[in-house]
């Protein structure tokens, strides 16, 4: 007899199988020592579309909205078909005695298990593993002390009301923009409130007038003091007079020893912002990036919001620290780690702060690619900052009068570096700036009752500031952050998304057309900015996901009915529908030709973006999204209709391999096939020359 454990991820699964003694592996779950050890690989069961309700919705229309389902279909996902037959097998096989939910400790986890538990129409008893640390000792304990499956009923039923209510949103929503304005218009829970913010900081920089303002400068003894702001040149003007005239007094001089905390370790989001101001990386570089370190064996779980470590994690940090030290920094003699900081179990959620392995050892940095060398130098000169100790310095400010105006100047003299020394051995290393702020500037030393005469002066003209555009780095916090101050604290994701989803969030606007990068900043487009101009505020703001997940807690506490939380949203939906019943005709041509990205090569007419992709709207039989079988994306096509060759990874050769080439557009050339199914295919495509990158030396 045996127990089934099924866990979110095979890389779990194999942790978990060595802690439990399963030694053989099989086809899709390892077993040994009385456990039956498989894996879920994320969502593997999916909510369905809507015309698997009704094949009539596969046309989109006003009249069929909104489309609200009384009994909620499912479907497997395509990609992941053959580990849910392992699973399912293995669910009714008669050694089986008991199920183990071992998904992650959260709420999606306990969704992704309860689905596949149900699809797999299986009735076995359920045990329910809750873990936030993979250390050996603490997966051992935790097996030893499972808990009942109907303990954590409510919070699956909470799961399934957060999926449903985001299904109905973005279908309907979608759907319902989509029809009116005839340019696919997508509507969803995080990413239109993501755009909202965008578009928010777009019209406040475009909508603001710089002003003049002026201030005088003195230099007292070779330190720099400025008066405050004047309006006009005339008043600054005059306080330069008295400064060349009058004797300079030196008023008050305030020293205060000051210090500051070192920051806490990576959860993916704090890593996305610093990779993304220290080295440019967009949010899903980095988290591709940091996946390939994880897969790697040489950091951490990625997809994690906790920045702590669970307090049986001591001896591992001590470990760790060493082991960067071996191969990553050279030790200094004065360091000694504060490794208490790092632990609070009550902290970590489904998984903790993310951290370099023990097997940098066995590693040589230099195979690694150089994204992900940075990548894991952060992380590893992270783990150093946040054991280090205060950044101490001495705070002086010194205030002067002469003339009956007022004149300031501060600086500081650092005491002890603390763990700002890792930063700079970082910035250092890839010779990338430091922090403007973390510049040390010493003032001479005064006293009050000093005076002076025949300073030099001088009049400073400046401006008034715009709000900065957001880049990815400060995006990111406001989506974290965003209707947080609504969400009680008991809310299990707060913000705009999660870690593992806000850089594919940001994504989807690049690629849909309403956001472009512009070098480090992202900018809404035209299209962006309309979008957000016709949408309500109940779709737009972050304040109907605080709504949401404040209620969501109560239905996870069974405080409060599913059926209540769902009629609210049917009701939302609903009158969303209700309200936006048609546009004017001028209104229909908000997204008009302006969706074109070119014109076809064989007709010349215009090719545009919609609900499945770019087509010509001429009909002519084109056929643009796809090239030597791999999709493509917007981008590469705008390229390919401007006679600009285009770069496409992992194609595969005849002999099963893979190589990267440039396709050059050379014309139209006609096709024609049948398909597996027996249907005939005919059309027209991009015909291409190839050229090869040149290789680099080793590969």
């Amino acid at each position: 007899m045996s127990r089934l454990v099924i866990t979110e991820k095979p890389s779990v699964a194999r942790a978990y199988a060595d802690a439990l003694g399963a030694k053989e592996v099989k086809d899709g779950y390892i077993e040994g020592n009385g456990y039956i050890i498989s894996w879920c690989v994320g969502h593997l069961v999916e909510l369905a579309q809507p015309e698997l309700y009704d094949a009539l919705l596969k046309k989109w229309s006003y009249g069929s909205l909104p489309i609200m389902p009384k009994t909620w279909k499912y479907e497997i996902k395509k990609d992941t078909k053959a580990q849910f037959k392992v699973l399912k097998k293995l669910m009714h096989d008669k050694e089986v005695t008991e199920t183990i939910c071992a998904t992650d400790a959260g709420r999606e986890g306990e969704l992704i298990f309860r689905l596949v538990y149900e699809m797999a129409g299986c009735d076995k008893p359920i045990k329910r593993l809750w873990l936030s640390s993979m250390e050996e000792s603490a997966i051992k304990e935790g097996f030893g002390n499972l808990r009942p499956g109907y303990m954590y009923n409510d919070l699956y039923q909470s799961a399934l009301c957060r999926q449903q209510a985001d299904w109905l949103v973005g279908i309907n929503g979608t759907r319902l923009f989509t029809v009116l304005y005839n340019r696919l218009l997508k509507v969803g829970r995080v990413q239109t409130p993501t755009l909202a913010m965008l578009v928010d900081r777009e019209a406040a920089i475009q909508g603001f007038k710089k002003e003049p303002f002026y201030t005088c400068h003195i230099n007292v003894n070779g330190m720099d003091a400025v008066s405050e702001k004047f309006k006009t040149k005339d008043e600054a003007t005059a306080v330069e007079g008295a400064a060349i005239f009058d004797e300079v007094r030196v008023t008050k001089v305030e020293e205060e020893n000051k210090s500051m905390a070192p920051p806490r370790l990576y959860d993916l989001t704090t890593l996305q912002r610093d990779a993304n101001r220290i080295f440019g990386f967009t949010a899903k570089q980095t988290l591709e990036y940091t996946q390939s370190l994880y897969e790697k064996r040489l950091c951490t779980y990625p997809r994690t919001d906790s920045q702590y470590l669970s307090d049986d994690m001591g001896q591992t940090s001590v470990n760790v620290i060493e082991a960067v030290f071996k191969n990553v920094v050279k030790q200094p003699q004065d360091y000694s780690p504060d490794i208490g900081r790092i632990l609070n179990s009550k902290k970590v959620t489904d998984h903790h702060a993310i951290i370099p392995t023990m097997e940098i050892t066995k590693f040589n940095m230099d195979e690694l690619a150089e994204g992900e060398k940075k990548i894991l130098s952060l992380i590893s000169y992270r783990v150093l900052c946040a054991t280090a100790g205060r950044h101490e310095y001495k705070g002086v400010k010194v205030e002067l009068s002469c003339g009956g105006y007022l004149f300031h100047a501060s600086g500081k003299t650092v005491i002890s570096d603390g763990y700002k020394k890792y930063e700079k051995m970082l910035a250092d290393r890839f010779k990338v700036r430091s922090n403007p702020e973390d510049e040390e500037e010493v003032l001479p030393q005064f006293r009050e009752g000093q005076t002076f005469r025949d300073v030099n002066s001088k009049v400073v003209e400046g401006f008034t500031q715009p709000p900065k555009p957001f880049t990815e780095d400060t995006l990111l916090k406001y989506m974290e952050t965003a209707g947080a101050s609504e969400m009680d604290d008991e809310v299990e994701r707060k913000g705009l998304g999660t870690p593992a989803t806000r850089a594919d969030i940001i994504e989807k606007l690049v690629h849909d057309g309403f956001v472009k990068r512009d070098k480090k900043k992202l900018v809404p487009t035209d299209d962006g900015m309309k979008l957000i101009a016709i949408l309500p505020d109940v779709v737009k703001s972050p304040q109907m996901t605080a709504d949401w997940e404040n209620a969501l807690v109560l239905v996870s506490k069974g405080e409060m009915s599913a059926d209540a939380f769902m009629k609210g949203i049917r009701d939302m939906v609903t009158d969303l529908v209700k309200t936006y019943s048609c546009v004017k005709e001028e209104g229909k041509k908000m997204f008009g030709s302006e969706n074109a990205i070119g014109k076809c090569p064989k007709c010349g007419g215009d090719v545009v973006v919609g609900k499945f992709g770019v087509y010509c709207t001429e009909k002519c039989g084109m056929s643009l999204g796809y090239a030597i079988g791999k999709k493509l994306d917007d981008e590469q096509v705008k390229k390919l209709l401007n006679g600009e060759k285009i770069l496409m990874k992992g194609l595969k050769s005849k002999k099963g391999g893979t190589y990267d080439a440039y396709l050059k557009p050379e014309g139209v050339e006609a096709y024609d096939y049948t398909n597996k199914d027996g249907d005939e295919k005919s059309g027209f495509q991009f015909k291409f020359s190839f050229e090869f990158p040149e290789r680099k030396k080793g590969e």
